[in-house]
């Protein structure tokens, strides 16, 4: 696995990671970069399985420093519906083509984000929506369905936690235990479907003090930014995000040209489809979203 990474390769994990601990701190919408980031090194679905592991040290680390800060009525009324999203995700994993499942949920995220901008501008708009048993239940399989599918929940989970109107360090409280609760109970699922390794548990590892960087950093910023602010930066992170699941904004860079090996022996027109092999971890970087 580690041969086959160029020096591009670990930039891009290297600044993933202090992005996770970035978005860990608040900036949901900031969790785009590193699931682009990494899909882009291992491919998309491959991707799923460096990355979670990454994620769980980023809940474990925001737990340390927000932890305190939670709203445990609004973790336990989402865990069910979503645990419920996590098992339908993980059997529509091998099954769903991805590029219409992601174009599809950022277009829902979008539409929520602006409905969100809306109840800014005019809070008695759709004011009862938010604390319906339904709108959790929705939003909540969702955010199970997106975050084993694409690792990309934070998004959705923000949108609710900001139409509950939790202030910005309770919101970051109850959004490290919930995704910490989620992260691990995905871990099995992801395990299972051959997208966990040694090597990538290790890679992770290594990636922890980058993480812990972010995370430093996004602490800084969000005991410094007003609450008005902190919501809207977080609703702008979100737009992006969701722009981005539809494919209207797309990774700026190049792919390098792929290393010779097996697939290469063989005339183009006479190759097998790549498979995923858990012992290379290098997806095809063409395919990143």
């Amino acid at each position: 696995m580690f041969e086959a990474l160029s020096l591009l390769d670990y930039c891009c994990i290297a600044i993933a990671a202090a992005g996770i601990g970035i978005s860990k701190s608040g900036f949901a919408g900031f969790s785009m970069l590193h699931v682009v980031l990494l899909a882009w090194v291992f491919g998309a679905k491959n991707s799923t399985g460096v990355l979670l592991p990454m994620l769980v040290i980023g809940d474990v680390m925001a737990i340390g420093f927000f932890g305190k800060k939670v709203d445990w009525h609004h973790v336990v009324r989402l865990l069910p519906p979503t645990c419920l999203g996590v098992i339908v995700g993980a059997v529509l994993l091998g099954r769903l083509d991805e590029a219409t499942f992601r174009p599809t949920i950022g277009a829902i995220i979008l539409v929520l984000t602006c409905i969100q901008v809306a109840r800014i501008w005019r809070p008695n708009l759709l004011a009862h929506v938010p604390h319906q048993r339904w709108f959790a239940w929705a939003l909540g399989i969702l955010a199970g369905i997106t975050t084993m599918m694409a690792n990309a929940a934070g998004p959705v989970v923000a949108l609710y936690l900001l139409a509950v109107s939790l202030p910005k360090l309770q919101f970051v409280g109850t959004s490290a235990w919930f995704f910490l609760t989620i992260n691990v109970f995905k871990l099995p699922f992801s395990y299972t479907l051959g997208f966990i390794s040694w090597e990538s548990l290790l890679l992770d590892m290594l990636a922890a003090p980058m993480i812990l960087a972010g995370m430093l950093v996004g602490r800084w910023m969000v005991h410094r930014i007003a609450q008005k602010l902190f919501d809207s930066l977080l609703l702008a992170f979100t737009a992006l995000a969701a722009l981005q699941l539809m494919g209207v904004l797309k990774l700026a860079v190049r792919a390098p040209p792929e290393k010779p090996g097996p697939r290469h022996a063989l005339p183009a027109d006479q190759q097998a489809p790549p498979t995923f092999d858990a012992s290379i971890w290098q997806g095809d970087k063409g395919d990143a979203v």
